[in-house]
């Protein structure tokens, strides 16, 4: 089964086209990369998928129905500069966040949803931090507590905008960790991604993606130095494991 399936997906600014029939699927429990160079349009093509700028044309499926219908079904990470930091607002009250479609209208806050949300602030190790205000963290304890309210959305889909910007090699590595744990637990996650080096030990399918889709499938088919050297364009210095993956 198909957990998104992107169709001729097009986006114009002030009639400049951003993004021009973007095509590409993404199968069930995977995790999936979207590369390209800066200004290739990967922030703006999540955000299209997502209904948060206007499509021009094309059409976006998620699990197989249309977007409309399903889009309760995804969890979305933002980046880190799209966040108002300085909002008054702790860490418990962000994953809270997460969980307010569960919530029952003009009704207190239940104990229960609040044990809930510290459990996944525990389960990323951010419980000692659940009353600090989030300008007050560091930028790798914002992004946990982005991911716990991640968990607390509890979707079969997540789209994260360069989740690991900003991070610590030690946050990075818990956080890939979760996602994998989330593959194997039949969830897909996909990733606006920047990093050429992590590519192949982070993603099993990745979108290659220049203002067009360059090409798109199992990571260890398309990401090798041809299809890099379409995507980023000149010539580039690969590291030896993406240059000995050549065709």
């Amino acid at each position: 089964m198909l957990a998104l399936s992107v169709h001729n997906l097009s986006v114009q600014y002030q009639q400049q086209k951003v993004l021009e029939n973007v095509h590409f699927q993404v199968p069930k429990g995977s995790i999936t990369g979207i590369i390209g160079p800066n200004g290739a349009g990967k922030s703006t093509l999540m955000k299209a998928i997502l209904g948060l700028v206007p499509i021009t044309e094309g059409k976006v499926d998620v699990l197989e129905q249309p977007f409309t219908q399903q889009k309760d079904l995804i969890g979305y990470v933002p980046q880190r500069s799209e966040v108002d930091w300085d909002f008054p607002i702790n860490a418990l009250d962000v994953v809270l966040m997460g969980r307010y479609k569960h919530f029952k209208r003009f009704r207190p806050i239940s104990k229960q949803e609040k044990d809930l949300a510290m459990s996944f602030l525990k389960e990323i190790g951010m419980e000692a931090y659940a009353n600090r205000q989030i300008s007050q963290l560091s930028g790798g304890q914002q992004q946990r507590v982005f991911l716990a309210r991640a968990l607390a959305q509890n979707t079969p889909i997540y789209f994260m905008d360069e989740p690991f910007a900003g991070v610590d090699a030690a946050t990075e590595k818990m956080m890939i960790q979760l996602m994998k744990q989330w593959k194997n637990d039949g969830k897909t996650v996909i990733i606006v991604h920047h990093d050429l080096q992590t590519v192949q030990e982070y993603f099993d399918h990745v979108l290659l993606l220049n203002k067009k889709t360059i090409c798109c499938g199992k990571t260890r088919d398309v990401f090798h130095p041809q299809n890099i050297e379409r995507t980023y364009g000149g010539s580039l210095t690969f590291p030896p494991s993406i240059a000995g993956n050549s065709l």
